[in-house]
């Protein structure tokens, strides 16, 4: 069920069943030569309509860009700066909880916003019981992040061993591909691929990945491949989004 396909007396209706809601977020970022830039905002999506109908489960729209400052120094890349992204996610959870929603479950596509998320969170359970608005006290928020999941991890390294590298990733360019195969890009790569250095700023970045790319082979996805990572995504953060629900 998703929320922007929905009226409100549905929605009105879901919420006597079901105080949960799954929001994807993502980002809209480089992803090396041949990644989409709204991978990680694509993967998030197609993920958590699959794990909304497998779990009858109300979804939110995307949101589309997160906190990646430092991919600003490739064109097309977009940030809300972690403040700004804190402050989208308080109006979110304040809205939807004042109608009644108390369980947020969200779908994460992008490394880099996991930990601006948890901060938005404790925010937001600050905020919430200080505009006493009603039901506060109930809310519950968890971030899932799929390429993170034990069954994904263990696909990427059956399918790309260390190629799979941490950014423009051969496993999500893969999900990608499944979602648009008309989209699919090819162009020549780098060798060898630069990895592991630290994150800081958006200079430095480029300097140290020149590509774009962190340890990572993308011209080993496939759509089969990625039609994998899908089902194993929506498999094991279906069975997150149900254990959430059920916990106190």
């Amino acid at each position: 069920m998703l929320l922007h396909l929905s009226t409100w007396p549905e929605v009105e209706q879901y919420l006597q069943s079901s105080q949960g809601i799954i929001i994807p977020i993502g980002s809209t970022e480089q992803h090396g030569p041949t990644g989409l830039i709204g991978t990680d905002a694509i993967c998030a999506e197609i993920i958590a309509k699959g794990v909304g109908e497998e779990a009858q489960a109300m979804v939110a729209p995307t949101i589309n860009v997160g906190m990646a400052l430092h991919h600003t120094n490739f064109p097309g890349s977009m940030s809300l700066r972690p403040s700004t992204m804190i402050q989208v996610i308080l109006d979110y959870l304040t809205c939807l909880t004042k109608t009644g929603f108390t369980r947020f479950f969200f779908i994460n596509g992008h490394g880099g916003n996991i930990a601006t998320l948890k901060a938005a969170f404790s925010e937001a359970y600050y905020h919430l019981e200080m505009a006493k608005i009603p039901q506060a006290e109930a809310v519950r928020c968890q971030v899932g992040n799929w390429f993170m999941g034990r069954s994904v991890y263990q696909l990427a390294k059956e399918l790309y061993g260390d190629q799979e590298g941490s950014h423009a990733t051969p496993s999500e360019v893969a999900l990608t591909q499944f979602v648009y195969p008309d989209a699919i890009k090819k162009a020549p790569l780098s060798s060898p691929v630069a990895s592991g250095h630290a994150i800081y700023g958006a200079t430095d970045f480029r300097r140290r990945y020149p590509d774009g790319r962190m340890g990572s082979n993308p011209d080993l996805a496939t759509p089969e491949h990625g039609k994998q990572f899908y089902e194993a995504a929506v498999k094991e953060l279906t069975e997150s989004y149900h254990n959430f629900l059920q916990s106190e």
